[in-house]
């Protein structure tokens, strides 16, 4: 039975909810975590000079093709879908306006590849046939993407972390074949994207199965169109103002320090990188999929906000305290000795992060209630704050000051989202 809003559930359900939702998500980024791992290896040693390179060009390109449906448009479905009954006629009128926006953005995607190679592909060195597979396999993923976001947006958590474990392990097996058999890299990086989308046949079939994927008919909703569009301005942002702003921090930081030093920030940005794609794993998967169902009960959304912060400011601590603890023995464990030396970066980046995975946790409200202009506002301000922070402290404290910088652009981020969300969380 659904409780009404003025009856919020008790805090030991939510908290239960988010946790088993949690474990079963953390197979799923384990499995993700094991793929990456793999495949950076079967790069590194049968790649050839440059392989390791040309997969994470490889992978930069398909984020560029994919940050607007993953981080705009599917984010909007998860929202709008999730309080829905699956065949209503609502239910029909987002499906459809998440389908058309897919397929506008994969059009535009194959357009850019075809039009303008040579910034994008020109590196690969292949022709247009192969910016044709690109293509192809793009189709195949983000369909894969759009199919499990409505098993999210359905709570089918099992179903996601089943495809999830399949798609990581048949990325690695479809390039340890190519590149077994004596193939070139770039068509094991077309194998690799071409395996992961291969999943969309599966994905289908369970979302089908389970009635998540009626017939569409009729117009596309306009409404539904311009709703999820407000997401793909968010996700615009997000592309703007955080991915670009960090290809820029590097480039930065190799002009003032060179390579060798800015290798040793790349480290401890590397190693946040990897727990980052777990905490954003599991919060996409379980706590957003929720706060979007109880957006129309803020009672019950802001006890659930607030237990989840609760739960995640001590034991973040803990976690992000026991690495820094570590630091001696898992810099050079997970790279080689000469990143031991790194290990002073690390206590900046570890508060950066706790501070901002509580920000990210507070700003899935804005997500989820779709407010666009407040959203990116908050992008754009706290990219600023960044470079003047940079341009401060670089020069005063030379490569720390990166690290520093981030601390102090997420503390102060974190300061603004608790008092801006009060009156929501109290």
């Amino acid at each position: 039975m659904t409780l009404p809003d003025s009856q919020p559930e008790p805090r030991a359900a939510v908290l239960g909810r988010f946790l088993r939702g949690s474990l079963g998500s953390a197979v799923a980024v384990a499995a993700r975590t094991a793929g990456a791992l793999l495949l950076n290896k079967l790069l590194a040693v049968y790649g050839g000079p440059g392989g390791l390179t040309l997969l994470a060009h490889f992978q930069n390109l398909m984020a560029l093709f994919t940050t607007l449906p993953n981080d705009g448009v599917h984010v909007g479905v998860v929202k709008y879908l999730a309080p829905l009954r699956a065949g209503s006629g609502r239910y029909r009128a987002w499906l459809g306006a998440g389908l058309l926006l897919n397929a506008l953005a994969l059009a535009l995607s194959v357009a850019l590849v075809l039009l303008v190679p040579g910034p994008l592909v020109g590196v690969f060195q292949m022709g247009p046939g192969w910016s044709l597979l690109f293509g192809l396999g793009l189709l195949l993923l983000i369909g894969h993407a759009f199919v499990v976001t409505v098993l999210l947006a359905a709570g089918r958590l099992g179903a996601y972390v089943g495809l999830t474990v399949l798609l990581s392990a048949l990325g690695p097996l479809a390039v340890a074949a190519v590149l077994g058999a004596g193939g070139p890299v770039p068509y094991a990086l077309l194998a690799y994207l071409g395996a992961q989308g291969l999943t969309l046949g599966p994905a289908t079939w369970v979302a089908a199965r389970s009635g998540l994927l009626p017939r569409l008919r009729g117009r596309i909703s306009r409404p539904a169109l311009r709703g999820l569009g407000r997401f793909l301005l968010m996700a615009l942002s997000v592309l703007l103002f955080s991915k670009v702003v960090d290809f820029s921090l590097r480039e930065l930081l190799i002009r003032q320090f060179g390579l060798a030093a800015t290798d040793l920030w790349q480290a401890v940005a590397k190693l946040s990188d990897n727990y980052t794609m777990v905490f954003s794993a599991v919060m996409s998967s379980v706590y957003y999929p929720r706060l979007a169902a109880l957006n129309t009960r803020p009672a019950a959304r802001g006890q659930f906000v607030r237990t989840v912060l609760l739960l995640l400011a001590p034991g973040l601590a803990l976690a992000l305290g026991l690495l820094w603890l570590l630091r001696g023995w898992l810099l050079p464990l997970l790279f080689e000795p000469r990143f031991a030396a790194a290990d002073f970066l690390l206590g900046p980046q570890l508060l950066a992060d706790w501070a901002k995975f509580l920000t990210w946790t507070l700003l899935f409200l804005l997500t989820s209630q779709a407010r666009v202009g407040r959203y990116v506002a908050v992008q754009a301000a706290s990219a600023v704050v960044l470079a003047g922070l940079l341009a401060v402290l670089l020069p005063r404290y030379g490569l720390l000051g990166a690290p520093l910088a981030q601390a102090a652009r997420y503390g102060l981020l974190l300061g603004w989202c608790l008092w801006f969300f009060r009156r929501e969380i109290r």
